[in-house]
Formats: structure tokens, C-alpha cells, sequence
């Protein structure tokens, strides 16, 4: 598995990334995460739609929960073509309790806890955290990667403006 080490910080401290990153004009590799219910979902499954992928350390935290709730306010001017997924390593039942405290139901939350496929085919697996980076990608109608951003500090909030105009361009 290939490594790109300091490529990320957390409060300053380097972090390795582990997996392949996908680059922009590329086909999105596929992955298999699990919904609230605990079915999988697969990126294939959403084909035909612009597809937002945010990936995040937990929703848990301060930051995570800032970003899916400014892309869950978002999304209702995206339209219907457009779908937001927020990937991380939570359980489903913290993703679920996590969107009815937060009035969540624009953004799609999935887990990629069990074999962490999505952190691997998009190289945001943090290896000394097993944690996925705050990332964001998107995905075109036709499955080709139109934009990426991985945040550099996990602290930080990605730049949602220019992922957003993304999502008009691939549209």
C-alpha cells in the first residue's frame, strides 16, 4: 500500500496518508461503505448523479460537524442530480444519532469503518489514526473525478466555495 508521509497534519503534527489518491480527469475508483442501516453502498450505486464525496476525521468533532452541516445547508440549491455523501470511520449508529441531533438530511452520511475502502481508493487513510482526512471530492454524471482537496490541517474547513463551483463546472 503506498504511504505519503507529513502530506497532512493534526494540531501541527505530520500524519502518514496510506492508499492511492485519484487524480483530477481520472475515472472515481469505486469503494463499498455502509449506510445508517448497515447495508452497503457503493459509489456505482449513485452513477447518472454529480456526486460530492467529504470525507472527515468524525463527526463528532468541531470541525466535522461545521463542515457536513455548511454542506448539508448547501445542498438544497445543488439540486437533485447532485448528491452529498460524508464518509468517515464512525459507526452507523453514531453517523445516525450524530444526523438527528444535528437535523442533518440533506447530506447522505456513510461509514467506511469495516475495511476502510473508500480511505484506501482515495488515499485519505490516516495510518497513525486509522481516521480518514478531511477531504473532498467530485465526481462527475459520468464517474470522472472533477475536483479534490485535501485539507492540509484537519483542523482546517475545506475551501467550500471552489468545491461548490466544482459541482457547477461537472454539471
Amino acid at each position: 500500500m503506498e504511504a505519503t508521509q507529513n502530506s497532512v497534519t493534526f494540531q501541527g503534527n505530520p500524519l502518514t496518508l496510506t492508499g492511492l489518491r485519484p487524480t483530477v480527469g481520472h475515472p472515481a475508483p469505486e469503494f463499498e461503505v455502509l449506510s445508517n442501516d448497515l447495508s452497503p453502498v457503493k459509489l456505482s450505486d449513485f452513477q447518472g448523479k454529480t456526486c460530492v464525496l467529504c470525507s472527515v476525521p468524525s463527526l463528532d468533532t468541531s470541525v466535522c460537524d461545521t463542515e457536513i452541516r455548511a454542506f448539508n445547508e448547501r445542498a438544497t440549491s445543488l439540486g437533485e442530480e447532485v448528491i452529498v455523501l460524508a464518509i468517515s470511520m464512525d459507526l452507523p449508529f453514531a453517523q445516525q444519532r450524530w444526523c438527528g441531533a444535528a437535523g442533518v438530511e440533506n447530506v447522505q452520511t456513510l461509514s467506511d469503518h469495516r475495511d476502510a475502502t473508500f480511505g484506501q481508493a482515495y488515499g485519505v487513510l490516516i495510518r497513525e489514526l486509522r481516521l480518514l482526512a478531511r477531504a473532498v471530492f467530485v465526481v462527475d454524471k459520468k464517474g470522472v473525478i472533477r475536483y479534490i482537496q485535501v485539507v492540509d490541517e484537519l483542523t482546517n474547513e475545506p475551501d467550500y466555495e471552489a468545491a461548490l463551483q466544482a459541482v457547477k463546472d461537472a454539471q
